[in-house]
């Protein structure tokens, strides 16, 4: 979809070229049509002169060049005159060698007439009766500067109509940048929201926003209030059911089932998997309703504390580390972190023989996480059966069972990839691949 600023540049752009042509080609017309009018009289004055300057002669109408305008006498000067009588006309000596077509009806000529060298010429015929006799005066005017100027016009106008344009198109386009202001202030805060960074949006805004920003905030409020109810409810549900579970399992162990080992193998069994079912879809259940995200994970504060807990439960002659940017958060829950970490180190401290190391990497469009170990690794063609609930390939090590699982899916709710590589040591090398939000 186009932008707000391109599509109001556009509007603007075709209002202003249409209302401008218009109101432009009008005024001229209208300036024209009056100049022609003011022409007009003049003309009409000059045929009436002329009328004036005919006399009886002895040998009856004759022109009396006294009362002629000296323009008349100076060739092609630009004012010429045409009298029409009887069988015979005269022309003013301004014409030279050349002759002013006579118009077929009286009145103004709105239609220009070619004159001497090329000039355009406006012209007015007249009809009289002098002397009883009927005359046609037709007199004309070069209007060929008239017209340069008007093109002259025209091209000043349009040179300061673009410019008034531009000029209109950028106080514009400032305007409309400060009025979206707002926007993109409040874009920043969603976006900060998302981070972690702040539970509302500032609600001093424009009055155009104030209904927008007062129902998002309404609904932030409403989505977490659902959110607590909703963990509340299911760690109310996990503690019901995990005490029926031990009870379960601590019949499925006394001695009344010594006589049926089958039997208990089969209850232990289905019972061991209900726990783990349960605890796998509670935890499911509390990521895909963290709809809003809750603080940041900070790396240097988070990982020094997380590494020294593993460190003393499995004992210091496990050499973990850590390497991270400084000053590195990244956008997701920090508990879900917590967790997701927790499950990958605590599986690599229990197969390693001295080494795990955590390392973190951000790319333009991902964080890469990865933690690796120098225990005996996992063949390629056994590494998709971690995944299956509570495997393990050795029965004797509890580790890369249900934690990896769980671990799936908190990568695949946040839209990642996990793959099982082998690391640089020979052991195994989880590495989980989570698009920038």
């Amino acid at each position: 979809m186009r932008s707000i600023q391109r599509r109001l540049s556009l509007g603007l752009i075709s209002v202003m070229v249409i209302v401008g042509l218009v109101l432009a080609q009008t005024s001229l017309w209208l300036f024209e049509m009056g100049l022609q009018r003011y022409l007009e009289a003049g003309l009409r004055n000059d045929s009436e002169n002329l009328l004036v300057a005919l006399v009886r002669g002895p040998q009856g109408l004759q022109l009396d060049e006294r009362h002629l305008s000296p323009a008349y006498q100076r060739p092609f000067s630009g004012h010429y005159f045409r009298i029409d009588f009887a069988d015979s006309h005269w022309r003013s000596r301004s014409l030279w060698d050349q002759d002013l077509p006579r118009l077929e009806h009286p009145g103004l000529n709105s239609n220009l007439q070619l004159g001497p060298e090329g000039q355009q010429l406006l012209v007015l015929r007249s009809d009289y009766r002098r002397l009883g006799q009927a005359i046609s005066i037709s007199v004309a005017q070069d209007y060929t500067p008239v017209r340069e100027s008007f093109c002259r016009m025209q091209q000043v106008g349009l040179g300061l109509g673009l410019a008034g344009l531009l000029l209109i198109l950028l106080l514009q386009r400032i305007t409309v940048r400060r009025a979206l202001r707002p926007l993109e202030k409040a874009r920043e805060q969603i976006a900060q929201l998302q981070q972690g960074q702040r539970s509302q949006l500032d609600e001093a805004v424009p009055v155009e926003l104030e209904p927008l920003v007062a129902q998002i905030n309404h609904l932030l409020a409403h989505t977490e209030d659902s959110l607590k109810r909703s963990r509340n409810a299911l760690g109310n549900l996990g503690h019901a059911l995990k005490t029926p579970l031990a009870v379960l399992l601590s019949l499925a162990s006394s001695e009344k089932l010594d006589a049926h080992p089958q039997l208990r193998k089969v209850i232990q069994a289905q019972l061991e998997q209900v726990q783990q079912r349960l605890n796998r879809e509670l935890n499911r259940a509390r990521l895909s309703g963290d709809a809003l995200p809750g603080a940041l994970f900070d790396c240097d504060a988070e990982l020094p504390g997380l590494l020294a807990t593993l460190s003393m439960i499995h004992g210091e002659h496990l050499d973990l580390s850590y390497r991270a940017p400084a000053g590195l958060q990244l956008p997701w829950d920090r508990e879900d972190l917590l967790e997701l970490l927790g499950n990958l180190l605590d599986n690599a401290c229990k197969w390693a023989d001295a080494e795990v190391r955590l390392s973190v990497v951000e790319t333009a469009e991902s964080f890469q996480l990865s933690v690796e170990d120098d225990g005996p690794g996992i063949p390629e063609d056994q590494r998709d059966q971690v995944f299956s609930r509570g495997t393990r390939l050795d029965e004797q090590t509890d580790g890369h069972g249900l934690g990896l699982g769980i671990v799936r899916d908190i990568v695949d709710t946040w839209g990642g990839v996990l793959r099982l590589e082998e690391s640089e040591w020979g052991g195994l090398k989880v590495m989980i691949e989570l698009p920038k939000r």
